[in-house]
Formats: structure tokens, C-alpha cells, sequence
């Protein structure tokens, strides 16, 4: 079996139950007893089995994977890949893991059941075990990775993280600022620790000496942001600026600032990354730093259309710039 395409007699034979029997398994139905629905979804995981809802080359469906969906950026992705689905004739389905046990299980389960041919990745839920699989199904697989972690053995687009972080730091210091905090993202993330070494790159051309006091820990949401930066208040020689490795994140600092009765830039310069709309309308207006979500999410698209195609990418690993916008939340510090 393992030589050759696996078929549904196949599995029934090893299963010791009729073919009928499978392909209500593998159609959904809820007409099998739990023990023999088991064994059967058991050796279709282990042969690969998927049912194809598509002929030729073609594909029909794309799935689109994310942690969770309550993030903005996730918004912007989406309507990258949609855009792009949508011209080629091609069905979406956006899912989210949420980190639960067993969830990544119950999606790969739900991608045989519907026969998708692309996915795109969004996310660090699904473990090497569920890509590996991914791979034995025959399901190409793209990985977009603002909030992901690397996956070196598939096709990732990214942006130019490092190049960002250096570039809104390099910003606050030709404002004159010299203590400058940082807000990180979760360290295991492959874009969170780019953006923090930006950080220090920056620091390090400037001869300014890098103070552990001044990066706190966050997650990218606005809750850590307004943490972080209530944490960096109470130090006894607060920043002047705030760097934050997201808009959400920036957003909550200047919530917290708001509620000490400190202004921004005034008080406090405020600096985010991801340029998500909402930014353009705080007040102040955002300065930040732009990566193209959606750009990444309709590369993504058309990488896993390709692929789908057995059309293989010129470059395996490709990254968007990123562009420093000035807005309205940062200035020289008081004392300058």
C-alpha cells in the first residue's frame, strides 16, 4: 500500500469493514459506531488517504489557518488571499486552531473530509507531526509568517522584520531619543525576535548603550502593550520613546500613557509596527511601521495555486519590504 495510490477498498480491507462503510467515513455521515468511525479515520491518517474534489491540476479550495481571529492583521491576510481566490475561481476556508488540545487534529480531519487543495499557514499551532502529514496527503502548503514561526522546509512569505525594527529605531534616535523602550512579541516567534534585534542593531550604530531594563515582555495584543509600558513608567529613568512590535501593542502604551495624564509625543514618543488601518485614526495618528499584509496573504495565495498546479516558486523563501511611516505620535524628547 504504501508503493502505490491508496483506495477505499484498501482501507476497507485492512479495516475488515465494507467500502461503503469507509466512504461514509471519509463523506462525514454519522451513521458508523464511534469504534469502527476510529479505526477507519485512523488508517486513512496513516495511508494519507484524502478524498480530491478537484480534476486536472486545478485547485478548487484553499484553506487559510490562522491561531486565532481576533487580530486585525489577520483581517488584512485574509483579503489578500481572498482577492486572489476569488479571480482564480477558487473557495476560502479560514479557520482558526485557538491552541486547544486537539483542535489542529479536528482541522486536518475536516481538510480531508472537503478534499482542499492549498493551505496557508498562519500560525505556529499546527506542530511538525500535522505538517509532516500535510505532506503525505499531497496538500501543498505555504507559510506566511507575521506571527509564525519559520518552516524552512516549506515555502514562506514574509516581510523584512529586522530591516523594520531597525528602522523605526533609527528614527526615535534622530529625534534625539536615547532611552528607548521596546514592547516585545512572544520571543518564539521567528518575526518577533527580528524585529528586537532591529531594535539593538540600531542602538548598537548609534553607540547607544542597550539597557535590558527598557525591552519588556509582550504578545502583540493591546493588553501587554499597556503592561509593558506601565512597567516601563515605573523604572527609575523611564524611556523618553516607546517602540512597540505592534500597532495593538502601540495602541494600548498610549492608553497607559493617557491615563497617567502624560501626552503623546509630548510626553512620550510612540512608535508600532504593522500599519494596520485603525492606526491612521488614533489619536494621535500612529507612527509606525508598514508591512504589506496584504500583499503577503495574495503572494500566499498565488504560491499555493501555483503549487497546487505543480508549478514550483522561483525562491522558496520571499520577503516584503517594510516602510517606516511618520505620523503624528513621535517627536524630539522635552529636554531637547
Amino acid at each position: 500500500m504504501a508503493k502505490r495510490k491508496v483506495t477505499i477498498t484498501d482501507i476497507a480491507d485492512e479495516a475488515g469493514v465494507s467500502v461503503p462503510t469507509v466512504s461514509r467515513v471519509v463523506n462525514g455521515r454519522d451513521d458508523v459506531s464511534p469504534a469502527t468511525r476510529a479505526r477507519v479515520e485512523e488508517l486513512l491518517d496513516r495511508h494519507g488517504y484524502r478524498r480530491r474534489g478537484t480534476s486536472g491540476s486545478r485547485a478548487a479550495l484553499l484553506d487559510l489557518v490562522f491561531t486565532d481571529l481576533d487580530s486585525p492583521w489577520a483581517v488584512e491576510i485574509i483579503r489578500g488571499v481572498e482577492e486572489v481566490a476569488h479571480e482564480a475561481g477558487v473557495g476560502t476556508v479560514v479557520s482558526a486552531i485557538h491552541d486547544r488540545a486537539g483542535s489542529a487534529r479536528q482541522w486536518l480531519t475536516n481538510l480531508r473530509a472537503r478534499a482542499s487543495d492549498g493551505v496557508i499557514l498562519v500560525t505556529s499551532a499546527l506542530g511538525p507531526g500535522i505538517q509532516d502529514e500535510l505532506r503525505r496527503l499531497g496538500v501543498p502548503l505555504v507559510v506566511v509568517d507575521p506571527a509564525g514561526s519559520s518552516a524552512p522546509k516549506e515555502p514562506t512569505i514574509g516581510a523584512t522584520n529586522w530591516a523594520g525594527g531597525m528602522a523605526a529605531t533609527e528614527h526615535l534616535l534622530e529625534l534625539g531619543h536615547r532611552r528607548i523602550g521596546f514592547i516585545q512579541g512572544p520571543p518564539r516567534l521567528l518575526c518577533s525576535r527580528a524585529r528586537l534585534d532591529g531594535y539593538r542593531a540600531a542602538l548598537d550604530a548609534a553607540d547607544v548603550p542597550a539597557d535590558t531594563a527598557l525591552v519588556v515582555p509582550g504578545d502583540f495584543y493591546h493588553e501587554a502593550g499597556f503592561t509593558g509600558c506601565n512597567r516601563l513608567l515605573n523604572l527609575p529613568e523611564p524611556p523618553t520613546a516607546v517602540f512597540a512590535a505592534s500597532d495593538q501593542m502601540a495602541l494600548g502604551a498610549i492608553e497607559a500613557l493617557r491615563r497617567r495624564g502624560l501626552r503623546v509625543p509630548e510626553d512620550m514618543s510612540v512608535v508600532g509596527f504593522d500599519d494596520l488601518p485603525e492606526v491612521r485614526w488614533s489619536a494621535p495618528p500612529l507612527t509606525t511601521v508598514r508591512q504589506p499584509l496584504s500583499e503577503m496573504g495574495r503572494l500566499a495565495a498565488q504560491m499555493a495555486l501555483d503549487l497546487a498546479r505543480r508549478v514550483q516558486p522561483a525562491s522558496p523563501r520571499m520577503e516584503l519590504a517594510t516602510e517606516l511611516v511618520v505620523r503624528a505620535s513621535t517627536a524630539p524628547p522635552r529636554e531637547v
